[in-house]
């Protein structure tokens, strides 16, 4: 059985799965559906969904202290659930342009300095039929770049702010219930808790 810890900076190199699929092997290759952003195949019995480009997510924190989030418009789901800002890296872009642009495009934050832009490891999204992995950083804001924020795209219908404590009920009651930015926040606010269980073996309150 293989096991493969995921890469990336500034640890190492950004894992190869980010940008292309690790399935090569899986064999004869059947394009069942594609389009503009995504193709649809059978690899040897497997059904994958492959986007054309890769895709960012970005973990806004204000002050150390608070998450930004945004109600993206989701017909499929009828609903307009909270996630995080997201979306495909376009042609020409670094990871980090891709998610400086997302994150403007989707709160009106806007950060010329991408080296703010810290990454994190990378997440599959559906390990089952998505071969990519998602890329995922984390940008630290303060209260004036939350304040001063511009006008967001027409994809959006909110731009909210949560503090740690709330964040961590959202999840709980099912606020907040979209997979992907579950396991970015989740996993950012159990390392946040890590020093405290560390030191007492029993955890510390938020």
């Amino acid at each position: 059985m293989k096991y493969s810890r995921v890469a990336y900076p500034p640890h190492a190199p950004w894992d190869p799965r980010l940008k292309e699929p690790a399935c090569a092997g899986l064999v004869p290759v059947e394009t069942l559906h594609e389009n503009p952003w995504f193709r649809v195949r059978n690899r040897g019995g497997y059904y994958t969904t492959e986007h054309r480009q890769s895709h960012v997510i970005v973990l806004p924190i204000v002050n150390q202290d608070s998450i930004v989030m945004v109600r993206a418009k989701r017909p499929v789901v009828g609903d307009d659930p909270l996630e995080l800002p997201a979306g495909q890296i376009e042609n020409g872009e670094a990871p980090e342009q891709g998610a400086g642009r997302e994150l403007a495009e989707e709160t009106g934050i806007e950060v010329g300095d991408l080296t703010r832009f810290v990454p994190m490891p990378p997440l599959a999204h559906s390990p089952g039929r998505t071969p990519k992995l998602v890329f995922v950083f984390r940008i630290d804001l303060d209260q004036r770049e939350y304040d001063e924020r511009k006008n967001h795209d027409d994809e959006v219908s909110a731009v909210e702010r949560f503090n740690y404590r709330d964040m961590v009920r959202a999840i709980g009651d099912g606020s907040v219930y979209v997979s992907t930015p579950v396991a970015v926040i989740g996993r950012y606010l159990m390392s946040e808790l890590l020093p405290g269980l560390d030191r007492s073996g029993s955890g510390e309150e938020l």
